[in-house]
C-alpha cells in the first residue's frame, strides 16, 4: 500500500505543478494557441509576402490564373471575381497547376442579390450597430515607389494603408479599434505573435476583424487598375483552410468580395484559400487582406483599400456606432480564458488519474480502494469551508440582515 500511495502522491504533485504553471500563465496573459499556430513555432517553410519570391498559378492549359508571394500547396483553392473556382492539384517549384471545379453558387448568388438592390443593404437594417477591428501581422511591409524600400521594420507603410481603412470607416460613423502593435520580424511566426493582438481586439466583440497586408509579387501591373477614374491597387482576400471552422470565414469572404465588386467592379481580384490558419479561428468574420504589392505605390493601395472599405458596412449590415473603448496595444488583460483552460486541464488530469489507477490496480478488487485514495488526494488540494456551529448563520444570511 505504501508503494501505491507513493505513486498517487507523485501523480498528484505533477498535477499540482501543472495547475500552478497554468494559473501563472493565465495571470501573465499568456495566450493559448491552436495546434496549427503552435506548429508555426517549428515551421521552417518560406514565409509569405517576401518581395521577389512568388508562386504563379496556372490552369491545365498553362494560362496564368494568379500570382502571389506565398507558397502554394495541393488542396489550396482560388476563387475569381467572376465566381470561377479552382483547386491546386500539382506544385512544381514556383508554379502551381489548378483545375477548374465550376462556378461557385454562393458568389453568384451574393452578386445577383447585391446587384438587384436599389439602395444599400445597410439602409434596410434598423439600427444594427457594429465595430471593426484592424491590425497587421507583418508590420514592416512597405511600398517601394513611395516608401523607398519594401521593408521598414516596426513601422512599414502598411500602417498608412490600415489608416485609410480606419478613416473611411469612421467617416461613415462606424466604430474602429485599430491596434498598431508591431510583430516583427517578418516570418511565419509573426502570426503566432499577432495572435495576442487579435485576441485582445476580440474583447470588444468586433463585427469583423481584418489583418491588413500587401503582396510581394514584382509586377505592379498585376494589381494596378483604374476604377471610377482612380488609379488604384486592387485587393486579394485570403482565408486559411487550417481553421477547422473556415466555412464561416469563407462565407464572409464571398460576401465581402461580392459587395465590394458590386460597388466598385473588380476592386477585389480574388479569394485565395491557403494552407495556414491566420488566426481566423478567433472569429467567423476574420479576413486577411492583401492591398496591392510592394511595387505599387502606397497611394494606389490606400485608394484601393478605401474603395473596398466602403462595402464593409453593406456586407455586414451595420450602421454607424458609438466609439468603442480604446484598445491598449499589445496587452491582454482578461484571464477568463486561462481559468477556463485550468478547468479543462483539471478534468483531463482526473481522467488520466483514473486511467492510471485502472492500469496499476492489478485486479478489479483494488480499484475501489485506489479510487478512494486518489479522490482524497485531489480534494485535499482545495481549501475546505470553515465549520459552522449549529444555529450560526452563514455569510449570505448575515449579509441579508
Amino acid at each position: 500500500m505504501k508503494k501505491r500511495k507513493g505513486k498517487f502522491t507523485l501523480y498528484t504533485a505533477a498535477l499540482l505543478v501543472g495547475l500552478i504553471l497554468l494559473v501563472y500563465s493565465a495571470n501573465r496573459d499568456v495566450q493559448f494557441l491552436p495546434v496549427s499556430s503552435i506548429a508555426g513555432l517549428f515551421n521552417n517553410e518560406t514565409p509569405d509576402h517576401i518581395g521577389g519570391t512568388f508562386t504563379t498559378i496556372v490552369d491545365e492549359q498553362g494560362n496564368m490564373l494568379s500570382m502571389m508571394s506565398r507558397n502554394a500547396y495541393v488542396g489550396d483553392e482560388l476563387y475569381t471575381s467572376e465566381g470561377k473556382s479552382y483547386r491546386i492539384n500539382k506544385v512544381m517549384g514556383d508554379t502551381a497547376e489548378a483545375v477548374f471545379t465550376g462556378m461557385d453558387s454562393q458568389i453568384i448568388a451574393y452578386s445577383d442579390l447585391l446587384a438587384a438592390q436599389e439602395v444599400p443593404v445597410v439602409t434596410n437594417i434598423a439600427e444594427k450597430k457594429g465595430n471593426i477591428a484592424i491590425y497587421h501581422s507583418h508590420t514592416d511591409e512597405s511600398y517601394v515607389p513611395t516608401d523607398g524600400t519594401e521593408s521598414i521594420p516596426f513601422k512599414g507603410g502598411i500602417y498608412q494603408v490600415g489608416q485609410a481603412m480606419v478613416d473611411k470607416l469612421k467617416g461613415g460613423g462606424v466604430s474602429v479599434n485599430y491596434d498598431q502593435t508591431a510583430h516583427d520580424p517578418h516570418d511565419n511566426n509573426a502570426y503566432v505573435r499577432s495572435r495576442r493582438t487579435a485576441t485582445n481586439l476580440m474583447k470588444n466583440q468586433p463585427t469583423a476583424i481584418f489583418d491588413v497586408h500587401r503582396d510581394g509579387v514584382p509586377d505592379p501591373a498585376y494589381y494596378r487598375s483604374e476604377i471610377n477614374g482612380k488609379d488604384v491597387a486592387t485587393l486579394r482576400l485570403v482565408v486559411g483552410r487550417g481553421n477547422p471552422r473556415m466555412e464561416a470565414n469563407m462565407d464572409f469572404a464571398k460576401r465581402m468580395m461580392a459587395a465590394a465588386n458590386n460597388m466598385h467592379p473588380k476592386v477585389v481580384k480574388e479569394i485565395f484559400v491557403g494552407k495556414g490558419d491566420y488566426n481566423q479561428d478567433l472569429s467567423p468574420t476574420a479576413l486577411l487582406i492583401e492591398a496591392g504589392t510592394h511595387t505599387n505605390s502606397k497611394g494606389q493601395a490606400e485608394r484601393g483599400v478605401a474603395l473596398f472599405t466602403e462595402a464593409v458596412p453593406v456586407a455586414l449590415g451595420i450602421s454607424g456606432a458609438p466609439a468603442a473603448a480604446p484598445t491598449e496595444p499589445g496587452r491582454t488583460t482578461g484571464a477568463g480564458g486561462g481559468w477556463q483552460a485550468v478547468g479543462w486541464i483539471l478534468g483531463v488530469g482526473v481522467v488520466l488519474g483514473l486511467g492510471f489507477i485502472l492500469i496499476n490496480s492489478g485486479n478489479l478488487g483494488n480499484v475501489k480502494d485506489n479510487i478512494s485514495n486518489f479522490a482524497r488526494e485531489i480534494t485535499g488540494l482545495f481549501p475546505r469551508g470553515a465549520a459552522r456551529k449549529p444555529g450560526m448563520p452563514d455569510n449570505d444570511q448575515e449579509k441579508e440582515k
